[in-house]
């Protein structure tokens, strides 16, 4: 069987990679990054860049090197993990917080900016009747998950051929945002905020968590290597080629416009300084260059497209879910719905702060899981060597996420926590994890083989 794509079909693939990762809810972080990033724009940029784009890149690469998806990537940890993973990652990026942020964006992005009454977008809001701001943001996000719902119904199928025209639009969008932001800055690149001056790289790189692309490679690097084989191309050498290449189009793409937006958010001080997120920043700055008319137009292009993922969310999440529970397809569609238009109710600043801590919890093991797959045919005991990598990335994870989610009134672990910030080099960034992952990767090399009674034991 001819293992060859054509150009055409080899940019196809690309360019899906790359609608796969963008997405309305991916460009709200790096403007206010930039903005309060400022002198240090270039900083904390590559730092973000790391994270939001260099590992999703490497983890559809390590899909394709595993040649499947968590289950091939966690084989050789305890029976049960890939699944748990799975799930875990499902929520996530499903009802816990990249759903209802769609929902948060819409709001955020495409109908408050409409609410205001003039001028720049810090103005005095309008109510409508009797509604407050929050009250028309319950309304926004239960109507917009209500048009989820009846979009997912049908598995998304109409929708589907809707985003096929959403995410050129959006791309073009923002390329005449960077061409405005390039020609015509709306201000000038200010000192960093306190927490940017010597962090600034740090910052970005925890920032990058944010887009949560890392965990949707390794569930939809499956999908991809399914479209390969639907034309034909099986073979594992020439997956791992195509995905790669793929992999390095969607990159491009992504940098692009992440390196554009916090230029812009670098440049935003006059018209959105203090900016509670990068949705507020985004807004002002398009209705600063291009008036009420490319307000209205980026209303439109954010909402369509900020539906088009969480009906594709919905829909990942109800059809997994549906395979592991008595429930089916269309009740978890109902189920995640509800539980979408709840969570949102929290608001977009704070549901991303409590984010945070979660993902820097589990951040860490996602990379720790890719470098282990890349590196898993020198070890001479993957079992082994595997579990003790994941479990040095854990321990040492769940204390970063417990520093970012305030828990040292806790005595015994508030002495803990003195303890790592004291020990462990990075542990003030954020990043505790580094060094004693990268250490314990390293021994897995110098591990002893299995002995035959491991492997009977293990078959």
């Amino acid at each position: 069987m001819q293992q060859r794509l054509s150009t055409a079909d080899t940019m196809g693939l690309g360019l899906m990679t790359f609608a796969f990762f963008l997405g309305a809810g991916n460009i709200i972080f790096p403007p206010l990054e930039g903005q309060m990033a400022g002198h240090n724009v270039l900083y904390a940029m590559g730092g973000f860049l790391l994270t939001a784009v260099g590992l999703p890149l490497l983890s559809i690469i390590a899909v394709a090197r595993a040649g499947g998806g968590l289950p091939s990537m966690t084989h050789d940890l305890p029976k049960g993990t890939g699944t748990f993973a799975a799930v875990l990652l499902f929520i996530i990026i499903g009802p816990a917080f990249a759903a209802p942020r769609t929902g948060l964006v819409a709001f955020e992005m495409a109908v408050k900016p409409l609410l205001v009454s003039s001028g720049s977008y810090s103005d005095t809001p309008v109510t409508l009747g009797s509604l407050t701001l929050d009250g028309v943001q319950m309304l926004v996000t239960a109507l917009f998950f209500a048009v989820t719902l009846m979009l997912a119904w049908s598995r998304g199928k109409l929708i589907d051929s809707i985003g096929k025209f959403l995410t050129p639009m959006l791309f073009l969008l923002l390329v005449v945002l960077a061409l405005g932001v390039i020609f015509k800055p709306q201000g000038d690149i200010v000192a960093p905020v306190a927490a940017y001056e010597q962090m600034a790289f740090s910052k970005g790189f925890i920032s990058g968590y944010n887009t949560m692309d890392t965990f949707a490679a390794l569930m939809f690097g499956m999908l991809l290597v399914d479209v390969l084989r639907g034309k034909g191309v099986t073979e594992p050498k020439a997956c791992f080629r195509y995905l790669s290449i793929a992999g390095v189009i969607a990159a491009l793409g992504l940098a692009f416009v992440y390196i554009s937006l916090f230029w812009l958010g670098a440049t935003s001080s006059t018209i959105a300084g203090g900016a509670d997120n990068g949705g507020v920043v985004l807004a002002a700055y398009v209705k600063a260059l291009f008036g009420q008319p490319g307000q209205w137009i980026l209303s439109l292009v954010v909402m369509l497209a900020c539906l088009t993922t969480a009906v594709g969310l919905v829909s990942a999440c109800a059809d997994y879910f549906s395979t592991l529970t008595p429930l089916r397809y269309r009740h978890w569609v109902i189920v995640l719905c509800l539980i979408c238009a709840v969570v949102a109710n929290v608001g977009l600043s704070r549901l991303i702060a409590l984010s945070v801590p979660v993902l820097m919890a589990l951040y860490p093991l996602a990379i720790a899981l890719v470098a282990l797959t890349f590196v898993r045919r020198w070890l001479r005991n993957p079992v082994l060597g595997y579990r003790l990598v994941m479990l040095v990335a854990l321990l040492c994870s769940l204390l970063d996420g417990a520093r970012a989610a305030g828990v040292e009134s806790i005595g015994w672990l508030a002495r803990l926590l003195d303890w790592q910030m004291a020990a462990m080099p990075l542990a003030a960034e954020g990043m505790a994890w580094v060094l004693p992952t990268f250490i314990m990767l390293v021994l897995a090399f110098f591990l002893p083989a299995k002995s035959r009674n491991q492997k009977v034991a293990l078959a």
